[in-house]
């Protein structure tokens, strides 16, 4: 098939990229600014201005949507609602338009109405778009939290972790208990699954979780970072939650932390759910978020 890829450029897009051409497809890359990646034909446009989609979607079979934020910048008009909502809706009305019949869109672990956070909400509001356009074959995807090799230009939830808080601090704060769970699941598993996902029957009108096998407690997680980028665990200090969440709420707010309040409330909500359904479906393998594979770590 001829797919269109949009987030081609970014950390999940490069691994769909490649795992769409080991399947045999064409890929058409969205890109607002640049060359596209190896392997696919570069077509010019921004999710956020519709005008710019005309004539992108002609010819093509299916749509990959990628496109996501995790970080806002309000003074760039690069906000959840801006990217997730409205992105997702042109997307999806210019592949509409177009006479695009499949969709595989990716959504986030977590999303739902009453999210704890604007990035679940906004992207079940994306979600909720895609299901209303009618398509004849629709796919979405929720993963948990991402891990493999992202590359210099591109942030990770591990490399974020193994940058900001495991490698320099001589002590680790850790949010109440740090028991909170994490269900990390490889980046290229969640790719092969979005590329199987572009033609397979038995997906269509189905949403997955895709997370690993294994719950793991947050401060294992932070051990297993360390480990993974050659060093041991450190001492860790546990910050009272009222405490953790007045100080993120207020200086994580004004971008003095590494951590905004949206994702602090989703990491001590926890990201796990049961991806029987995706692996059984999929077929696909992923590493366990163990040191053997997190060595790409001690790169960055």
């Amino acid at each position: 098939m001829h797919v269109l890829l949009t987030g081609a450029s970014g950390y999940v897009g490069g691994y769909v990229l490649r795992a769409l051409l080991a399947r045999g497809h064409t890929v058409r890359a969205l890109v607002r600014s640049g060359r596209a990646p190896e392997g696919a034909e570069a077509v010019r446009g921004d999710v956020t201005d519709p005008a710019g989609l005309d004539g992108a979607f002609d010819g093509v079979d299916a749509v990959v949507h990628l496109v996501g934020i995790i970080d806002e910048r309000p003074s760039e008009g690069v906000t959840f609602e801006r990217v997730h909502v409205e992105g997702t809706r042109h997307v999806a009305a210019a592949a509409r338009a177009a006479g695009v019949a499949r969709f595989v869109h990716m959504s986030a672990n977590g999303a739902r109405p009453g999210g704890v956070s604007r990035y679940q909400t906004t992207k079940w509001a994306a979600e909720e778009i895609v299901r209303a356009a009618g398509f004849d074959h629709l796919v979405v995807f929720r993963p948990s939290t991402l891990f493999g090799d992202p590359g210099e230009d591109h942030p990770e939830f591990a490399k974020r972790l193994w940058q900001t808080l495991v490698r320099p601090f001589p002590v680790w704060p850790v949010f109440g208990d740090g028991r909170y769970l994490l269900q990390p699941i490889h980046v290229g598993a969640v790719a092969e699954a979005l590329a199987r996902a572009v033609d397979l029957d038995a997906a269509n009108g189905r949403a997955f979780c895709a997370a690993g096998a294994e719950r793991i407690p947050y401060e294992e997680v932070l051990d297993r970072i360390a480990r993974g980028g050659g060093i041991e665990p450190r001492s860790k200090v546990h910050v009272p939650m009222p405490l953790a969440r007045l100080v993120v709420n207020t200086a994580g707010a004004l971008g003095l932390l590494p951590i905004s309040p949206d994702q602090f409330a989703m990491l001590v909500d926890g990201n796990a759910c049961d991806p029987t359904a995706f692996f059984e479906t999929f077929g696909v393998d992923t590493p366990r978020f163990e040191p053997a594979h997190l060595g790409y770590l001690a790169k960055y």
